[in-house]
């Protein structure tokens, strides 16, 4: 990845500090859901009983059948009775997306299926999942698009680009302090210009998009012809999601955070220190700087108490969270009355 591309991500994961533990935001568990127990990853099932044994230095969320883990410095993927489709043997992989996966072996990208063939060369400097029928590659400083031959069929012309959500990709031209963002289609075509200083992708039909600088611009909404929906106001906007959409009033620092529906009208106050995206109907906010993590409903109403010390958004109706510091804290599932379904240590 670009120096331009790593400060970008920085600056991103900054942004988004809110959202910690949520790699596995919205992936889908398909069943099992990845622990870990003493520094090791297994899997158990949705009522936590243990089906695949904590014996993996890495594991990740089953996708498409497989879950991407890591042993002995190495990286594979298995099935869901623990047995390896393909063995451990490559320095960073990505989870299966459209019968695909992203592999790196010896510097380069390529692609393998899911019997581990691969099917499209390492060649690539980075390479990202299929989403749409197209994934992101980098060459050089510059990004572009493949098609699952390996084509090139946008090529890399782009100083950042994203996956396609909803038939549209954010792309920027530019350095990372004057260069702009647009969206293009799956052609490659230019369908909203360059007029973003940030932007995020489309979900629920709407995008986030800020005009101004970090310290003083504001968030808006736009629709996929590029209008404005919910003018720029916001001093942090994030997607839509169950039709409610995370905003900050107020600096990093000192904002709180609250939810607005679609209208662009305030759903729950901004009342939160902290707070994440609306997922299974559930959000985890935080009440204060030094407190803990619970969850609300779509009205504001807690309803899993401020308990945890770092949480994650709900998928397949569970939720990791943690309990404590990572040194002597506990980990493990939730469900939506808050009860664990399994508890483990580090």
């Amino acid at each position: 990845m670009s120096t331009l591309q790593n400060i970008h991500s920085i600056k991103h994961i900054l942004a988004f500090i809110i959202l910690l533990y949520t790699t596995q935001l919205f992936a889908q568990h398909e069943g099992l859901y990845p622990i870990s127990d003493n520094r090791k990853y297994g899997f158990v099932d949705h009522q936590g009983k243990v089906v695949i044994e904590p014996t993996y230095d890495y594991a990740s969320v089953f996708s498409e059948g497989l879950a991407h883990i890591k042993t002995e410095g190495k990286r594979g993927f298995i099935d869901n009775s623990g047995k390896y489709i393909v063995e451990p043997k490559y320095d960073k992989i990505r989870d299966f997306s459209e019968g695909m996966a992203a592999v790196k072996k010896e510097g380069l990208w390529g692609f393998i299926d899911k019997t581990g063939k691969v099917v499209i060369e390492h060649q690539f400097d980075y390479a990202y999942s299929f989403n749409s029928g197209l994934a992101r590659i980098q060459q050089g400083e510059q990004l572009g698009y493949i098609n699952k031959t390996g084509a090139i069929v946008i090529k890399p012309q782009f100083d950042a680009a994203y996956d396609f959500n909803e038939g549209l990709a954010r792309v920027k031209q530019g350095d990372f302090k004057t260069g702009k963002w647009g969206y293009i289609d799956n052609t490659g075509k230019l369908v909203l210009g360059y007029r973003f200083d940030d932007c995020f992708d489309f979900y629920e039909g709407l995008a986030n998009v800020r005009i101004g600088s970090e310290q003083t611009g504001k968030w808006g909404f736009i629709d996929m012809e590029g209008n404005f929906v919910i003018e720029p106001m916001f001093d942090r906007a994030f997607t839509f999601r169950d039709g409610l959409a995370l905003i900050r009033v107020g600096s990093y620092k000192t904002g709180m955070y609250g939810y607005i529906d679609k209208k662009g009208e305030i759903g729950i106050n901004p009342q939160f220190y902290g707070a994440h995206h609306f997922s299974e109907g559930l959000a985890c906010v935080k009440d204060s700087k030094e407190g803990k993590w619970g969850y609300v409903n779509t009205k504001g109403e807690v309803v899993i108490g401020y308990l945890y010390d770092i949480p994650a958004d709900f998928a397949g109706g569970l939720a990791k969270v943690r309990v404590g510091n990572y040194k002597s804290g506990t980990n493990g599932y939730i469900d939506k009355t808050g009860k664990w379904v399994w508890q483990g240590g580090m």
